[in-house]
């Protein structure tokens, strides 16, 4: 920092002070583990970023691996948001590369993909911590292939006990107000993760996070609401006939998610087969592979990687069952509350509807693996958005018991819908979160970006707030990067979205 000639003593002292705040800043972090440059970016970053392994398990060499993107403005006092994907076994570099992160990723051709700065992105305006988890997932790995084998709960707590280890390493962040977010089947992982945070906080165990609340987008939260949601949905979206909506009525009573008698399994097949043709992830939006090489349908087998396994709990699973009003077709035995494999389950490597291809030659270049300190593939194989290599149990159950907890004892909370998602459909999320039975303190309205309106929302009791966004599909900052980059600035600011 350069001190001008004529300078009073005061003033000096407090130049020296403030470059001395800036340097502790860096210094703070880990040897190694700031990012100075990334392959296919020409320029300065536009905040520090820092990357790399914190080892949660020493016997086993179990190691989660997380991307910090400073803030843009203020990273001392700025919010830090944890981001988490979902799928069970999708990477957070999904977000990273496609979602809210600092660059929007060109393709490359034969090149590496070239990197532009994200006006929308979410380090505007936070800290952001991108986690992949649990071990097996993205760049994530264990030296013991037993760590493979996992399901939610230990999924929490081992993310718990990353963040309680990454906490040591970056302590400057201890007093920034602490979010926990994520998608799809990050429904699971962000209440649970955010109760075992706040079960640490209560026992005093340190450090003492500043947790102050969660956010989920088209998150599943429980069998029976997320699986009811489907045909409501199709229904209002105008995809199914009243005549086919009558029948299905008639023929399950209501209720979709498990179904009991021939006649509604039936009639859901119809739903299926008018449905079949739509991008799931947003019935407006093409599908992006040719019909030859995915055939795009509502039946799980056809699901794609990231979301075949959505909804499961720790029932026994019955021979035919429906999660999300699409039928799934899997026969062979399965232990209580396991999620099938892809071998099992007979699934290709096909991915409907979405292309990785972009953050799949990014993350895989031996360069790029360099610059981000990541283990490269020789050692820990090729990264994956969403893998096979897991082999996850869903043993928690209903969200709702979760978020009751949370929201009771003073969490924020906001539950966000892209309101032309059929995977996840809002109808659910709008369902369950009304089913807690607070008192509404902001009764449905629009809410606005540059005087339009963007989406509706509800406000509750207890910091409870629900959120569509108009016209986004289940990955709301892909499809609506300014809208999302609203309504995230004004919740974590506490202003009125």
């Amino acid at each position: 920092m350069a001190i001008p000639r004529r300078c009073s003593a005061p003033l000096l002292g407090l130049l020296f002070l403030l470059a001395g705040g800036l340097c502790c800043l860096s210094l703070a972090a880990p040897e190694g583990a700031r990012i100075t440059s990334l392959p296919g970016f020409n320029g300065t970053l536009p905040s520090d970023h820092y990357g790399g392994y914190v080892t949660i398990d020493e016997e086993h060499g179990r190691k989660l691996y997380y991307y910090f993107v400073l803030s843009e403005g203020n990273p001392s006092t700025d919010p830090l948001v944890l981001w988490l994907n979902g799928g069970p076994g999708c990477s957070s570099f999904d977000g990273f590369v496609y979602e809210h992160g600092p660059f929007n990723f060109e393709s490359g051709g034969k090149s590496l993909p070239k990197l532009h700065l994200n006006p929308y992105s979410w380090s505007k305006v936070s800290n952001v911590l991108y986690l992949d988890s649990p071990a097996g997932v993205g760049l994530s790995y264990s030296n013991n292939k037993s760590d493979y084998v996992t399901g939610d709960l230990k999924t929490a707590s081992d993310s718990h006990k990353f963040l309680l280890k990454w906490f040591q390493l970056y302590p400057e962040f201890l007093a920034n107000p602490f979010y926990i977010s994520g998608e799809s089947y990050a429904g699971v992982y962000v209440p649970t993760l955010s109760y075992e945070v706040a079960q640490g906080i209560k026992s005093g165990v340190e450090p003492i996070l500043n947790l102050k609340g969660y956010m989920v987008g088209n998150g599943v939260a429980d069998a029976v609401f997320d699986g009811d949601a489907l045909v409501p949905f199709a229904f209002g979206m105008g995809l199914i006939s009243s005549d086919l909506l009558q029948e299905v009525n008639n023929a399950c009573s209501g209720s979709y998610w498990n179904p009991t008698n021939e006649n509604c399994e039936s009639q859901l097949h119809k739903v299926d087969k008018v449905l079949d043709d739509l991008n799931i992830y947003d019935i407006l939006e093409p599908c992006y592979h040719s019909p030859e090489s995915s055939e795009v349908t509502l039946r799980n087998d056809k699901l794609p990687l990231s979301f075949r396994r959505l909804g499961e709990t720790n029932r026994p699973l019955p021979v035919r069952k429906r999660m999300f009003g699409r039928s799934w077709p899997y026969r062979a035995p399965v232990k209580q509350g396991r999620i099938p494999t892809w071998p099992e389950l007979g699934l290709g490597s096909a991915v409907p509807c979405t292309d990785d291809q972009v953050a799949t030659a990014w993350l895989n270049d031996e360069s790029v693996r360099s610059a981000i300190h990541a283990e490269m593939a020789s050692i820990i194989g090729p990264w994956e958005l969403c893998t096979d290599k897991i082999d996850f149990y869903s043993d928690a159950g209903s969200m709702i018991k979760y978020h009751k907890n949370l929201t009771a004892i003073g969490y924020r909370a906001l539950i966000f819908s892209g309101d032309h998602d059929m995977c996840v459909p809002y109808t659910g999320s709008e369902a369950w979160t009304r089913s807690l039975g607070y008192g509404i303190i902001d009764e449905w309205r629009p809410w606005y970006v540059d005087a339009q309106v963007a989406g509706y929302t509800q406000g509750y009791d207890h910091n409870l707030t629900f959120l569509t966004i108009k016209g986004a599909g289940h990955t709301v900052p892909e499809y609506k990067p300014k809208e999302a980059l609203a309504f995230y600035t004004r919740w974590l600011a506490g202003t009125s979205i």
